[in-house]
């Protein structure tokens, strides 16, 4: 009787999709821990397809599977992963603001992974004005996105009527679907991105005080009442931002003064004390009224030594004095009290 003639074993041509399913299955089975989520969202939908319709595989195929694999990862020099969002986020630091942005957005690439996450590193007075132009709906999916403490500073700093409607609308948040606030992410994200670069860091309110701060008295109070006068509400602004001699008393705490005259030259806060006129004379009384009792009588005879100073060695030694402060506001040992509205 002739032997029986072997029968074929015929195996399923499997596609790359259904390998890779294999390999990771493979992998998470022994323990790996796979950063599947880098992967595109269309990727990882259609590798969860693939890895759930598996159900058997025969020994000879699951080895050609991990040899072909391993082959394939001998073979790699090198893996650049992200696309043209990863090349674009290489490039962030390499190329200028301007080209970069002409890029992204000629490309329709605004930025790579969660928009949420470039979102919540934005300045608060970005976040405001994006509260401020978007619905109320839209802005309580950002502030239900956004850190709690990020979101509790932001509806201090709107419109209370605002902040009620918005606060209002987050609770019509719980039905909305992830894929909704991913679209608002990038949406914002792509509202940020057509934003012109801005050639200063400082708001123009801030730039001014900055300059009416380091201007002589006479001319900071000059242009302060013309501006008020021109645009009361830029006035009021540009006021709270102004920090001199004269707001001593108001916005350094009295246990501070020992650091700040610790700081500074005993002749520069001498010349500085003995300047002071109708204007800044309560800055000098809570200066001494705030050392020792010892240290502020002998500064008083140094003062009463000093005798008259000139108007310009009086305005340096007050804006020395300033600075001082402000370096320490800077190095944290002092705390700079807030004007109120």
């Amino acid at each position: 009787m002739p032997p029986a003639t072997p029968v074929a074993v015929h195996r399923p041509r499997l596609s790359r999709r259904q390998k890779a399913a294999i390999i990771v299955r493979l992998m998470l089975k022994e323990g790996a821990q796979l950063q599947l989520d880098a992967l595109p969202e269309a990727m990882q939908i259609e590798l969860t397809h693939e890895m759930g319709a598996i159900r058997t595989i025969d020994r000879e195929t699951l080895n050609s599977v991990i040899e072909e694999f391993m082959a394939e990862v001998n073979d790699l020099g090198a893996a650049f992963p992200g696309g043209l969002e990863g090349a674009l986020e290489m490039l962030d630091g390499a190329l200028s603001a301007t080209n970069l942005r002409r890029i992204r957005r000629e490309t329709g690439v605004v930025i790579q992974g969660d928009p949420w996450e470039m979102i919540a590193r934005l300045p608060m007075e970005d976040l405001t004005a994006i509260l401020q132009r978007e619905s109320a709906e839209i802005a309580a999916v950002i502030l239900s996105k956004l850190p709690v403490a990020t979101s509790a500073v932001l509806l201090s700093m709107i419109p209370n009527d605002l902040a009620r409607q918005i606060t209002l609308a987050v609770s019509g948040t719980e039905t909305t679907d992830p894929d909704t606030v991913r679209t608002i992410g990038h949406a914002i994200a792509a509202q940020v991105a057509e934003e012109s670069p801005r050639a200063f860091d400082d708001a123009p309110v801030h730039r001014i005080g900055a300059i009416l701060n380091s201007s002589r008295s006479d001319t900071r109070e000059g242009m302060l009442t013309a501006l008020t006068e021109e645009n009361a509400d830029l006035g009021a602004q540009v006021r709270k931002t102004i920090f001199t001699f004269a707001n001593i008393s108001e916005r350094v705490e009295p246990r501070d003064i020992p650091k700040v005259t610790r700081a500074i030259d005993q002749a520069v806060l001498i010349t500085a004390l003995a300047s002071v006129d109708e204007t800044d004379g309560d800055a000098a009384d809570f200066i001494l009224a705030n050392m020792s009792q010892r240290m502020a009588t002998q500064l008083r005879e140094d003062m009463s030594d000093r005798g008259k100073v000139k108007v310009a060695e009086g305005e340096e030694a007050k804006a020395q004095v300033i600075a001082a402060i402000r370096d320490l506001e800077q190095a944290g040992e002092l705390s700079l009290v807030e004007q109120e509205d």
